[in-house]
């Protein structure tokens, strides 16, 4: 590409370009020409890590390089190293070493969520985007690469890999992508760890008019109970509900005494599904793992 300054460095693989921190094969780029990802979901925050970052800059040097693309403009986007170059400002540098690699779309954006996951420490908002973003991804490129899925099973396969990759289950991943249909005030309270996150997702169902008078109600009378929780969950769909009908709704199943639910099973119709020498400990082991597969599967239907 005409006007580019540089050198392109070609890599065997996405891994080699995270995870080296050794600076052979890069080059020297001014600062003032690398830009963010766009809608980078990662924050970067002088907090007390950064401190220490931008101290150890000023004292060794970046010894990690940034990973950036190049476009037609001369200038190059940021894959990986938001913080580092945030950090190189600060510390007073103009210049730093970079891996410069070509990539498409798709391809930057699951290399920028690999590189930036592996944070000890990400919000549930950060966690939530970079998911979306990187299923969008997968699936753009599925769609160019397998016709014979439907859209529900090419989400449903992506999920799949993208939780064994990131170590989470396939309902996890949705319950995360649905955080980003939270209003922003709802989502920094699950940041701030004050909205547990099945509530959250509960609420990310409710359309955004309702999500603020819920957040006002929260604010105001602290947090839902699960029985105003699970009365909520009957109006997902109604589009004409006002503030009023809302605070009726939510104070009015406050007040409801939860009708106490007592399950006794009969050991004799038990006996019917089990082998005669299965002892009481054997069944109750047995029934327990088919109830946490149904749960499981009711939230993975449900998501």
């Amino acid at each position: 590409m005409a006007g580019r300054a540089g050198q392109k460095i070609k890599l065997t693989s996405i891994d080699e370009l995270l995870c080296v921190p050794e600076t052979e094969g890069t080059i020297d780029l001014d600062v003032r020409a690398i830009y963010p990802f766009e809608n980078h979901p990662f924050k970067v925050i002088d907090d007390e890590k950064m401190d220490e970052l931008v101290e150890s800059i000023k004292t060794n040097g970046l010894l990690t390089p940034v990973l950036v693309r190049p476009d037609d403009e001369g200038t190059y986007e940021m894959i990986s190293g938001h913080r580092r170059l945030h950090a190189a400002k600060r510390a007073g540098l103009f210049r730093i070493p970079a891996i410069v690699k070509e990539m498409t779309n798709d391809e930057a954006t699951i290399a920028m969520v690999d590189a930036n996951v592996q944070r000890e420490e990400i919000l549930a908002s950060e966690r939530a985007f970079s998911l979306k973003m990187k299923m969008d991804a997968m699936n753009h490129r599925g769609k160019r690469t397998d016709l014979t899925l439907s859209h529900e099973e090419t989400k449903f396969h992506t999920a799949e890999k993208i939780g064994e990759a990131e170590g989470l289950g396939r309902a996890q991943v949705h319950r995360y992508i649905r955080l980003t249909e939270l209003i922003p005030k709802l989502l920094d309270m699950v940041d701030e760890k004050r909205l547990a996150l099945s509530v959250a997702v509960e609420l990310s169902y409710m359309n955004k008019n309702v999500q603020q008078w819920i957040y006002e109600f929260i604010r105001e009378n602290g947090m839902i109970k699960q029985e105003q929780l699970m009365e909520l969950r009957k109006y997902r769909d109604d589009k004409n509900m006002t503030q009023e009908q809302l605070i009726t709704i939510l104070i009015g199943s406050a007040s409801t005494v939860p009708v106490s639910k007592k399950i006794t099973l009969n050991e004799r119709k038990l006996h019917k599904f089990f082998p005669a020498y299965y002892s009481k400990a054997e069944m109750e082991r047995v029934i327990f793992g088919l109830l946490e597969q149904w749960k499981q599967a009711q939230d993975s239907e449900e998501n």
